[in-house]
């Protein structure tokens, strides 16, 4: 069927946030065929440059990056009612964890153990905003491609120090806890439990962690990267568990090139630094391939369309790892 576009409109059931899923239209590889991870950089890589030889180093980007501006008060505002730049101070940071120099391939090619130092630094940077206290949430990404935010090819993953929980993982955490009183456990573990039982949206399983592409998907290729032990905290996991885990995550980028590789944002999710949510909330991983554009009804309504269905999505995904 090459038209289409009957929708099938999914609740996540944790968050409680819809998306609009295309279902009555095959996959159709062309019409992605535009997006993929580009080799091209300059002649010369500042990452490279400043780079240790042969380890995880951090480059620091900007102290004080993140400004806590537009909120309504009755003190210290201007005339309009809202603060201004000039009414507050700075705070957080923006930061980059990067490879050793001359690493330009992706993560799914790079030795294991080079993820597992990444996942061991980026652990030990939330342990030490834990101690400081003086943050609310270190956000961690990989951006993979210049159309995914990229500003080099250079391996690394940016750390953003923000002073304020963000919403959509506020979310998560509200979801997961009322799920929790609700039907009792974890609701990332009975998620997972239920994707393996199904196998419809299962991509990846093993000792360590399930890849999965979420009934409710956001994007197109979408893949949450979930451990199989519960844990809140991505800074209190084991060393052992780093490293089986790492593999689980190659296998999560390792599945794009089932659909040519595409550019990618990769997003961790855990808890915030001064909130202990051991028993409701789940670390995992999420992958959003960038494939097209923000469609108009998307940003009229908020409600994601996902032009592939998670379940066919899955399908595609799966080849590359068979």
């Amino acid at each position: 069927m090459s038209g289409g576009g009957m929708w099938e409109l999914r609740r996540d059931e944790i968050t409680g946030w819809w998306s609009a899923t295309v279902v009555d239209r095959e996959f159709q590889p062309e019409r992605f065929s535009e997006a993929r991870l580009s080799g091209a950089r300059g002649a010369t890589c500042g990452n490279c440059e400043q780079g240790e030889a042969s380890a995880i180093s951090r480059r620091m980007l900007r102290q004080g990056a993140f400004h806590s501006v537009g909120t309504r008060t009755d003190a210290a505002a201007g005339e309009s009612g809202f603060m201004t730049l000039s009414d507050v101070d700075r705070a957080g940071s923006w930061s980059t964890l990067i490879a050793p120099r001359g690493e330009h391939g992706e993560l799914d090619e790079v030795p294991t153990p080079l993820v597992t130092d990444f996942l061991a630094a980026i652990r030990e940077q939330i342990r030490a905003g834990r101690e400081l206290g003086s943050t609310a949430y270190i956000q961690f990404v990989r951006n993979a491609a210049a159309q995914a935010g990229a500003m080099t090819d250079h391996l690394c993953f940016e750390a953003y120090d923000l002073p304020q929980v963000p919403h959509r993982l506020a979310e998560e955490i509200g979801g997961a806890a009322r799920l929790s009183i609700r039907a009792g456990g974890c609701a990332f573990c009975h998620m997972v439990q239920d994707e393996v039982a199904s196998g419809r949206r299962l991509i990846h399983r093993d000792p360590y962690g399930a890849v999965i592409a979420p009934f409710a998907s956001r994007s197109a290729f979408e893949t949450w990267i979930v451990p199989n032990n519960h844990a809140a905290d991505f800074g209190d996991v084991d060393t052992a568990t780093l490293r089986g885990f790492a593999e689980t995550l190659q296998a999560a980028v390792k599945a794009l090139r089932a659909i040519g590789m595409p550019p990618y944002n990769l997003l961790l999710h855990t808890a915030p630094l001064r909130e202990r949510v051991d028993l409701t909330y789940h670390w995992h991983w999420e992958l959003h391939p960038r494939l097209r554009p923000i469609g108009g009804l998307e940003l009229a309504s908020g409600v994601p369309v996902v032009p592939i269905a998670p379940e066919e999505a899955a399908a595609e995904l799966r080849r590359a790892l068979t």
